[in-house]
């Protein structure tokens, strides 16, 4: 960097004149840790081992984050809901609406600064000594401080509570599919390089920001709901989000003809996989519940739904089974409240162990009488009232 910055540089597709003297030095390092780090995943990989693709070229389109340290930055005044900043080697000052007050006595460590579809946003890194630290191992799970919880999926359910109830989904991309493929189609048909088809793609880039909006606020809503529940302890699936999205492997016979495979419903799965965004919403679910003195715990989903969570039987064997009639109890199960429960047994440990012997699974240690009152105390208080 010193090098760099004793004398301009020209860039050779447009012979532009660049001054590296005149960015924070922070920047212009994060920039070049920014390559390195995508270098390295791309040929050793990360912790896990697992490489990333080739690194592509970020222009000045897709380059659109600036990482500025605190000690670059200079906070000048606050007034009302504005913040007014100046930055080293950056002219005037930097005027920022603030959405939420700041504390008394924070540390400012850094802040981002991004180029989105509508305008430009400040992400502002505080160190706030007054925040107590959260230990989550000081909060021990039991049968009443738990929630479990299944990804549904189904229809307009997003997800089963151990608690009985159904939270609804939003597809806020399938709602928007037509208006965003219609908008898509349109600059697809213009010039590159043209005045419309850049007029396009910023309304096609809103269209985008309005679909992660809304899922986003719907993740946060969903995840309020469920800690406002006065659980102390959420437990959820362990998901292999690329393994349920991943396309089927393509089928050919003798003749290398290409067979049905069965892409084109998983296709339509795949999209609603994606749309539901599980990945995030447990992520947002875990910084509400660490706020709220929860913690949240992701456990393998194995066979939690399919087998009976009062008796040690498999019944849901076919994912088109959504309730069961038991004669002997005279209740009807539905498949993923009773999945949901089948998950807080695996977080409390008391789900039985099961091994596949000549392809059928087999129950071998089992603990279900000891929550066999509560399981169906829980499923009679949510059968639905008969015609």
């Amino acid at each position: 960097m010193p090098i760099i910055k004793q004398d301009l540089v020209t860039v050779q597709h447009s012979g532009e004149l660049l001054d590296f003297t005149s960015v924070p030095s922070q920047t212009l390092q994060d920039v070049s840790k920014r390559v390195d780090l995508a270098f390295k995943r791309f040929l050793q990989g990360d912790s896990n081992g697992k490489r990333s693709g080739k690194p592509r070229f970020k222009n000045s389109s897709r380059y659109r984050t600036l990482r500025i340290e605190g000690q670059a930055i200079t906070v000048e005044r606050i007034e009302k809901d504005w913040l007014f900043l100046s930055i080293s080697k950056l002219k005037g000052w930097l005027k920022v609406r603030l959405h939420r007050p700041f504390p008394n006595g924070f540390i400012l460590k850094n802040m981002l600064l991004t180029k989105k579809s509508d305008g430009w946003y400040a992400t502002i890194c505080l160190e706030d000594p007054n925040v107590p630290t959260f230990n989550p191992d000081e909060v021990i799970p039991t049968w009443e401080n738990t929630l479990g919880m299944d990804a549904v999926l189904h229809e307009n359910d997003y997800l089963a509570t151990s608690e009985g109830t159904k939270l609804p989904s939003l597809k806020s991309f399938r709602k928007s599919e037509k208006r965003l493929a219609n908008v898509q189609r349109r600059k697809e048909k213009k010039r590159k390089g043209s005045k419309s088809r850049r007029r396009l793609a910023k309304r096609q880039g809103r269209e985008h920001q309005r679909i992660a909006r809304a899922r986003k606020d719907h993740a946060f809503k969903t995840a309020h709901a469920l800690v406002r529940t006065g659980k102390k302890v959420f437990v959820h699936e362990d998901l292999n989000l690329k393994a349920l999205s991943r396309r089927n492997k393509a089928k050919l016979d003798e003749t290398g003809t290409y067979l049905p495979n069965g892409q084109s419903a998983k296709s339509g799965l795949n999209k609603s996989w994606n749309d539901a965004a599980f990945g995030q919403f447990f992520t947002i679910l875990g910084y509400i519940a660490e706020k709220a003195g929860s913690r949240t715990i992701a456990v393998n989903p194995a066979y939690t739904s399919q087998l009976l969570a009062y008796r040690d039987e498999i019944v849901f064997t076919d994912c088109d089974m959504r309730s069961y009639w038991d004669t002997e109890h005279s209740i009807n199960v539905d498949r993923d409240i009773n999945a949901g429960i089948n998950i807080k047994r695996v977080g409390l440990g008391l789900f039985p162990t099961l091994k596949r012997r000549k392809g059928n699974p087999v129950v071998g240690d089992s603990t279900t009488n000891i929550t066999l009152k509560e399981v169906l105390e829980t499923l009679r208080m949510c059968q639905k009232p008969t015609p």
